[in-house]
């Protein structure tokens, strides 16, 4: 089969190779798959580099997230059948950049009425945002949400989450493009990071009191920005650090303020609180059916241009998400 593979560690155009390899074949628990459409994420950036919490061994395949069919069974795996349409996480080394990945099939779920690429992109980022917003944040119907890179891929899940909760939404955007695409998603105020003072037009947008829930997956000078922006007894939710600095918080500013910043590595309830990641799955299935969820997705890429579209989405420069096709 083919498949792109990361044989050293470096930028996602320097690390991936496109390989002859043979198919991987499901473990105790695991199911094969046929990949119909896997997802760019920025963690698949990071695992190229060796910067990501997961390290898998190289070779490898990466893409964590994807939407396929069931073509072969692993032992004990009961409860689901060869044919069978799932979503979810990939089990590396053998990750979604390939014609055919395995997953866990405890983690393996049917998806909701998506097509394949809107399927394929409801795992980490909606999670993501659902998590940090209603288990992390516990968003109440009169809070105001910040979004930082709201255009992006769990930004954009970000927004349209809080909206549909009723709640105001400020959106942060790098740009007109991005800033168009935040006000299409709902977005009740927009704010162009590159040309408008952020700090106040967040107070001028909330009468000076600032906003109650923050969302944060950039970090670093960002991060600096929007703590100038918090309500009192606010809450920030860090998510990530694609600005590429993990910042340090000064502590004495968020007593004075009597906010609160919590951290969410969604992944980790896999392990720690499973009942939360399938709570959620049902919360976003059920929006899905109700045609509330609607992935924001700007390209579908064909087998070659992978590592182009993860360059682009490193540097910040993609709007939404990005789907990629192995035999396309």
């Amino acid at each position: 089969m083919k498949a792109w593979q990361v044989r050293e560690l470096a930028a996602p155009a320097d690390a991936l190779h496109q390989n002859d390899i043979p198919e991987p074949e499901p473990g105790a628990g695991q199911v094969q798959v046929r990949v119909r459409s896997a997802a760019l994420n920025f963690p698949d950036v990071l695992m190229c580099q060796g910067l990501y919490q997961v390290r898998p061994e190289l070779p490898f395949t990466p893409g964590a997230e994807l939407c396929g069919e069931i073509t072969a069974l692993g032992d004990g795996v009961t409860d689901r059948n060869v044919g069978d349409r799932i979503i979810g996480m990939a089990a590396l080394p053998h990750g979604g950049f390939a014609e055919t990945a395995l997953m866990p099939a405890a983690s393996a779920l049917a998806p909701p009425s998506l097509d394949d690429d809107a399927a394929a992109v409801l795992t980490i980022a909606y999670q993501t945002a659902w998590a940090a917003l209603f288990r992390r944040a516990g968003l109440q119907p009169d809070d105001t949400v910040l979004v930082q890179a709201a255009a992006g891929g769990v930004g954009s899940a970000t927004v349209q989450l809080a909206k549909n909760n009723g709640n105001k939404v400020i959106a942060i955007v790098g740009g007109a493009e991005k800033a168009n695409a935040a006000t299409a998603l709902g977005a009740d105020v927009v704010i162009d990071r590159t040309r408008d003072d952020v700090v106040a037009k967040v107070k001028d947008a909330t009468d000076g009191r600032g906003a109650d829930v923050i969302f944060d997956p950039v970090g670093g000078d960002a991060y600096e920005l929007l703590a100038k922006c918090v309500a009192f007894e606010g809450r920030i939710v860090i998510v990530g650090f694609s600005g590429g600095r993990i910042q340090a918080p000064p502590l004495n500013h968020m007593l004075l303020k009597n906010y609160a910043i919590l951290g969410l590595h969604w992944g980790y309830y896999q392990t720690m609180r499973p009942a939360v990641i399938a709570q959620g799955f049902a919360e976003l299935s059920r929006l899905a059916a109700e045609g509330v969820i609607r992935p924001l997705i700007s390209r579908q890429l064909g087998f070659e241009e992978l590592p182009h579209g993860l360059t682009e989405l490193a540097a910040g420069r993609t709007i939404g998400r990005l789907v990629w096709h192995p035999t396309s």
